[in-house]
């Protein structure tokens, strides 16, 4: 039976039920483009198996690193609209256009308000990131300066289903040894038919490098979030804690049938 959770953000005031873990999604319109090709990127809140979707809170921040590492604050070419949820109700979302100017992998990085989870007596904060590949492969791996990160280790695109993904969670730039990663696929419509939750969200814990590894197995886009304790905040009166997580969107590419290319 799906687990109800209400859901209250400190900025947004929002009820509602629903299932499994909530996920930041930063996702542009496709993961790979080419130089002076303008992408729209989208960023939501909600359940990514299930695409139930609630009120976004307004990012803290947005950035976007070059290829060579250069920074460039986009946080204002933020525009917030409406979308369709899962259950046809409209939810707050935010989206920006951005055009690469170079060939390379370009890295955007989103940072969220500490947002309050009733049920869960705590606060989330998040950053969340995302590659978008121009053309050359370069910059794939750079860090965004975090103090809290998740660091691609095998290039977060171009990938086939069922391959071997990996990257390393750091910490104040030390790398973080048995963290739990959640790792989830995101479904642009509603499945018809949903699984057990342990089958919706997987879980595997970083190696004694902060290495996590696991399997993509369909194509299309996926997050791994990692987590750690990040002091406490005030609501209501008492204090609460705060987890702070970082999330990292990966794409799949449909599999490529080999006879057919040749």
């Amino acid at each position: 039976m799906p687990r109800l959770i209400c859901l209250a953000l400190t900025l947004v005031g929002v009820v509602a039920s629903s299932a499994a873990a909530h996920f930041n999604m930063l996702l542009p319109a496709k993961a790979s483009a080419k130089r002076e090709e303008g992408v729209t990127f989208v960023y939501q809140w909600g359940h990514p198996f299930e695409h139930q979707l609630f009120d976004a809170p307004a990012p803290a921040g947005l950035i976007a690193l070059s290829p060579g590492g250069k920074q460039t604050d986009l946080s204002k070419t933020l525009e917030e609209f409406k979308q369709k949820a899962a259950d046809r109700k409209e939810v707050t979302a935010y989206r920006f256009r951005f055009r690469p100017r170079e060939r390379g992998d370009f890295v955007f990085v989103l940072n969220t308000p500490p947002i309050w989870m009733e049920e869960d007596g705590e606060f989330l904060q998040d950053t969340v990131k995302v590659v978008l590949h121009v053309q050359a492969q370069k910059g794939w791996d750079q860090a965004a300066g975090r103090a809290f990160e998740m660091l691609p280790l095998t290039r977060p695109y171009g990938l086939q289903p069922g391959m071997v993904f990996q990257a390393q969670v750091v910490s104040e730039g030390k790398a973080l040894a048995g963290t739990v990663v959640e790792i989830e696929q995101y479904h642009a419509e509603a499945p018809a038919d949903l699984p057990a939750d342990e089958q919706m969200t997987r879980t595997a814990k970083t190696d004694p490098n902060g290495v996590v590894t696991c399997s993509l197995t369909e194509p299309g886009w996926w997050c791994l979030t990692a987590a750690r304790e990040s002091g406490r905040r005030e609501h209501d009166g008492k204090t609460f804690a705060v987890r702070q997580r970082t999330t990292l969107w990966v794409f799949v590419d449909d599999k490529i049938d080999s006879k057919r290319a040749r």
